[in-house]
């Protein structure tokens, strides 16, 4: 079984209670450190007796100069396939402003919600409407209407999230117009995150720890946020040169195609195609991301929502690529 096919699973069965390690969000959350003082952030996902993220600010408190900490979480009526814990009620937490001059940690005020704590729910909305920044790893499932809720009440986020979401209709246009972007801290490889107890492991990179506590790896994991850090702002150092043979252009757009973003050629001006982890290296300063739609070879290849060079009208030669990005170097 494919490492990934958690993140399938998840979405087919509805089993999205994935838990994020601690050590990710240090990771993550250090390169925004600036952004936090004298803001509210909510974790709209998290049970804070098992959420590291409410663990991660919980004893950033002070340090990050947060003026409110909200954490809620989702209790669904069928705990035998969600729930890590039996809870009778949906909970959420506060930490609010005067508790962070105390010596000591911040007190833990845990309160019932209303209903099941599901982030789309009035009363969590009413939650959202207060906080400046958003941090959580939300639901695999519900990625797109998790995204959609954020862009309509205008929050700034950091999540956690497939690497195939930037190839979304929902998703796509938002990076185009460098309206979200990537985080720094994972570029390749896996990640792994705690799933409930009860959690089938059917994937051969799971493991059960020596406390019973049962874990996943899942591929093509990041971080996605509106946050600006400074690794995006970083030139990407190109060597290659442009030759017709090397890059050969599409058969339905007029756009070279880049096997990998390593292979950009310094010397072309015009669009090219390159695999969506190019996203890992992009500095908005250096390159503008473009709508495939705009440089169609001609009227009969359809326009796509996503924008994207993709599935059989990304082919050369009558052989499809995978899906591409369209980008294009910007004069210095």
């Amino acid at each position: 079984m494919a490492a990934n096919n958690p993140l399938h699973q998840a979405k087919r069965q509805k089993k999205d209670e994935f838990y994020t390690q601690l050590p990710d969000i240090e990771k993550e959350l250090h390169h925004y450190a600036h952004h936090f003082r004298d803001k509210v952030v909510f974790c709209n996902c998290d049970d804070p007796r098992v959420s590291n993220f409410f663990t991660y600010f919980q004893l950033k408190f002070r340090v990050l100069g947060l003026r409110k900490l909200i954490t809620t979480c989702y209790q669904n009526q069928n705990p035998d396939m969600f729930s890590r814990h039996v809870h009778e009620r949906s909970i959420g937490l506060a930490i609010a402003e005067h508790q962070k001059e105390t010596g000591d940690l911040p007190n833990i005020d845990l309160f019932n919600l209303d209903g099941d704590g599901d982030f789309r729910s009035d009363e969590c909305v009413e939650l959202l409407k207060q906080a400046d920044i958003v941090v959580t790893n939300p639901p695999f499932s519900l990625f797109r209407d998790y995204v959609d809720q954020l862009v309509e009440y205008r929050k700034k986020f950091v999540i956690i999230g497939n690497m195939n979401a930037v190839s979304y209709k929902e998703i796509f246009p938002l990076i185009k117009d460098n309206r979200i972007w990537l985080g720094p801290s994972i570029k390749s490889g896996d990640r792994e995150f705690g799933v409930p107890e009860h959690y089938p492991l059917n994937a051969a990179t799971s493991r059960t720890d020596e406390s019973g506590n049962k874990f996943i790896r899942v591929k093509s994991v990041r971080w996605f946020t509106n946050l600006d850090h400074a690794k995006r702002h970083e030139d990407l150092i190109l060597y290659r040169r442009y030759s017709p043979n090397e890059y050969p252009k599409y058969d339905n757009y007029d756009a070279i195609n880049v096997d990998k973003t390593s292979d950009i050629p310094v010397d072309y001006p015009g669009a090219m195609g390159v695999p969506i982890t190019f996203l890992d290296k992009h500095n908005p300063d250096q390159f503008e991301i473009l709508n495939a739609n705009d440089i169609r070879a001609n009227q009969s290849v359809p326009v796509k929502q996503h924008g994207l060079i993709k599935d059989k009208d990304s082919a050369i030669g009558g052989k499809p690529k995978y899906v591409r990005i369209v980008i294009k170097r910007k004069v210095v």
